[in-house]
């Protein structure tokens, strides 16, 4: 048995024992009609069934032959009384014909050719996208969904693309990376295998070679084909933890759990990690640590805007939220980064209820999903975090993320100095990183900005003195909101693990 015929057994089956049940219409709500085609060719021929194809463009036809039958069958009226007098059971797979079933005399025909009779009804598949049925068919259908492409059958298809590129010189056979094939899979998965096909295609059609640098394309390409909810936006540049000053603990954190978040299949005994929730002061780097865990785990970041999926409607923003959440599902495996959670879900009495659906519909969500979506929340203020969400077991860790301490500061300060393409041997960082006490990372980099526009007014190189003059005018947030921070470090002291 072939590896496409392996991939199809599961579906084949499943389709099989509604055709025999005589079950219709089956409705097969999809953007894949080739593979549908396919699955419905594979049951026929196992089931000892003829199977066909329609289209009002192209008319009836046997399923793997290229002519029509008989080009009056381009009209639905006549298609099914013609299916309506056969006598040999067979299967009829027909592409976008869910709008004809307007019509009641299509649905009621329909429904005649369903019922069976007392003989070997014909089968009705209907194949298309958000088919909609009307009231009189929905008691009989039965939805179903086929399976995306496995993982044994895209590895093939890599090959089998990789095998059949040739460039204008008459070379044949594109070079593939064989380090980053199983992060190619990955990055397919939950795509249709024409949609794969079309992806991998365009990667190797530039230069012939499929690498590191095709994989950011694809990614945004995957998330334009899966994603239906408007509230989730990708972000193509991720960081990399080499840019992330100090939190040693959730590094090692992660990084221990790379390996089983990104495996095919996790050890056994080990589920992938869900979840981190970080908290702290504002400007330290949390949205910076939810970049680079997508970063690290080499996987898309979707950003979820919780500002974005509220709406006046009743029911409305919990329906926004559901969509966002699985559009998040299709895009696995993915890092889903939910900034400022406490802005877009903190419960409250002035909106009927609204914020309190959204948050349940999120804690539904966080304990029943069983896709790798890494949920990565960051919060500023913990008292506006209803206390659902931040109970043991709901994340699989609280981190707090605090003041860089005298060592981070010296990094963070690095970091901006070579990011500007400033030597920072040439500046006195340990003297900078000692009078910015009390400094948040952002703040420590509009230090460094405000002293390269003192020299640049000056038409000279930035020094050490202009940066220090910068620090010595900041007042830090340290000292505008001592008090709230202060509660923020009480409550992390012993319900959080220090980042």
């Amino acid at each position: 048995m072939s590896q496409s015929d392996c991939a199809l057994s599961t579906d084949k089956h499943e389709l099989a024992v509604h055709v025999r049940a005589g079950a219709g219409p089956i409705v097969i709500d999809c953007h894949d009609e080739p593979r549908a085609a396919e699955l419905i060719q594979h049951v026929g021929r196992e089931i000892g069934r003829p199977a066909f194809f329609w289209s009002a463009a192209r008319g009836l036809s046997r399923l793997g032959r290229e002519s029509g039958l008989d080009g009056t069958f381009d009209q639905p009226a006549e298609l099914l009384r013609h299916i309506d007098q056969r006598r040999d059971g067979a299967i009829f797979l027909l592409a976008d014909f869910h709008p004809y079933l307007d019509d009641p005399m299509i649905a009621r025909l329909v429904r005649e050719i369903s019922r069976g009779h007392d003989r070997p009804g014909a089968t009705l598949v209907l194949v298309g996208h958000n088919i909609e049925l009307p009231d009189s068919l929905k008691p009989r259908a039965v939805h179903f969904e086929m399976t995306t492409p496995t993982r044994a059958e895209l590895e093939a298809m890599i090959h089998e693309e990789a095998v059949a590129w040739k460039d204008g010189r008459g070379k044949v056979q594109a070079r593939v990376d064989d380090a980053i094939v199983d992060r190619l899979i990955l990055n397919l998965n939950g795509l249709t295998m024409k949609d794969a096909r079309r992806l991998v295609k365009n990667a190797i059609h530039d230069d012939g070679v499929l690498d590191e640098n095709d994989l950011p394309e694809l990614m945004k390409t995957r998330f334009d084909l899966l994603d239906r909810s408007g509230a989730l936006s990708f972000e193509l540049d991720t960081e990399r933890f080499t840019r992330v000053a100090g939190m040693p603990k959730l590094k090692q954190w992660l990084d221990r759990r790379k390996p089983v978040f990104t495996a095919a299949e996790p050890p056994k005994g080990l589920d992938p990690p869900r979840g981190v929730l970080l908290l702290g002061v504002q400007g330290c780097g949390k949205s910076l640590a939810a970049r680079a865990v997508a970063g690290l785990f080499g996987v898309p970041l979707l950003h979820l805007d919780a500002g974005a999926l509220y709406n006046r409607f009743h029911g409305e923003s919990e329906r926004n939220l559901r969509r966002a959440l699985a559009g998040a599902d299709r895009m696995e495996p993915c890092v889903l980064w939910i900034d400022e959670i406490e802005k877009g879900l903190a419960t409250g009495d002035n909106d009927g209820g609204t914020s309190k659906r959204m948050l349940a519909t999120l804690l539904t969500w966080m304990a029943e999903r069983d896709s790798r979506v890494f949920l990565v929340a960051t919060a500023n203020d913990i008292t506006a975090l209803p206390p659902e969400l931040v109970r043991k077991g709901r994340f699989d860790e609280v981190f707090f993320v605090d003041l860089p301490d005298l060592e981070t500061r010296r990094e963070i300060l690095a970091i901006h100095l070579a990011r500007r393409d400033l030597k920072p041997m040439l500046y006195d960082i340990q003297a900078l990183a000692e009078a910015s006490e009390g400094f948040s990372g952002a703040e420590l980099e509009h230090a460094v900005v405000a002293g390269l526009y003192t020299a640049h007014a000056e038409d000279r190189v930035v020094e050490n003195d202009d940066i220090l003059e910068a620090i010595r005018d900041t007042r830090p947030l340290s000292v505008m909101m001592a008090e709230p921070i202060e509660r923020l470090r009480a409550w992390a002291s012993d319900r959080a693990v220090q980042a």
